[in-house]
């Protein structure tokens, strides 16, 4: 029970960021490289001040600490490049379902144990999340943009994957930001990031300090108890959650459709978190 109240904590976390995100890009015009790169060097600062209060001291690490830094930029700078001109509900689905394979065969490399209900609960959550953000009318898919989506669930699902070995959950998490966020900054710089608004600035500080900073530390502290398709699995909740919290904080309606998909979704999310 303690593992899924933390889980579903982590999981309300992510979505606040997704709510937050669209608050200041969409709300109050910030352009969403810059909102990255903001959100990165705010979870930076928090990070390591906690590292400093606790006295974990900083350690760069070799291969894992490059994996999660990468896996870090890659899933913010594509998700936020993909969402300059990628529809909202096709650009979730790819992330989360690229996500969900990049961490199934994780899973599966590491010869975790993959019973039948997991499997089957991550087929009903992904259909529920279809069935929720499948975009209405005809689509049109920029290839570079798609792609670009795809860089981002690959990098969150790496990043994810080498949190089960990390020893220090804390440590780890603070060492990613720190050495991603001076690359993130440049890079936002470097592309000519505009629409700097202070509301945004806001915004992007809460979402890095609290809601990516604390929430990808716990989210570390969980993985090795969860495991890579567990984790996967529960990940397909953030949208439901995300609209659930639009509908509270925005002002955004309740539909039906939005009911039915996410009896889907967190059914699928429990028969696969049962051991």
């Amino acid at each position: 029970m303690r593992l899924f109240l933390l889980t579903l904590i982590t999981m309300t976390a992510f979505a606040a960021n997704s709510v937050l995100n669209r608050a200041g890009v969409a709300g109050a015009g910030m352009d969403p490289i810059a909102f990255g790169a903001v959100r990165l060097a705010a979870g930076a600062v928090m990070l390591a001040l906690l590292v400093l209060w606790q006295r974990r001291g900083f350690d760069i690490g070799g291969v894992g600490r490059g994996i999660g830094v990468l896996g870090l930029l890659l899933y913010i700078f594509g998700f936020s490049l993909a969402y300059r001109a990628l529809d909202a509900g096709l650009g979730a689905l790819i992330l989360f379902g690229v996500v969900q394979a990049t961490m199934f065969a994780g899973a599966l490399l590491g010869r975790e144990d993959m019973p039948a209900t997991r499997w089957f609960g991550a087929l009903l959550g992904l259909a529920g999340l279809v069935w929720l953000l499948w975009p209405g009318g005809a689509i049109a898919v920029s290839a570079t943009h798609a792609a670009m989506m795809v860089a981002a669930g690959v990098g969150w699902g790496l990043y994810s994957l080498q949190g089960r070995k990390e020893r220090d959950a804390t440590q780890a998490t603070a060492m990613n930001f720190l050495l991603a966020a001076p690359v993130a900054v440049l890079g936002a710089v470097g592309l000519g990031a505009t629409g700097w608004s202070a509301e945004g600035v806001v915004l992007a500080v809460v979402s890095g300090a609290l809601t990516s900073g604390l929430g990808y530390a716990l989210w570390y502290q969980l993985l090795p108890a969860l495991g890579a398709s567990r984790a996967a699995v529960a990940q397909l909740s953030v949208p439901v959650i995300a609209m659930a919290g639009g509908m509270a904080f925005l002002g955004e309606p309740m539909t039906w459709r939005f009911v039915g998909a996410a009896v889907l979704v967190i059914g699928g999310v429990l028969v696969s978190m049962r051991r």
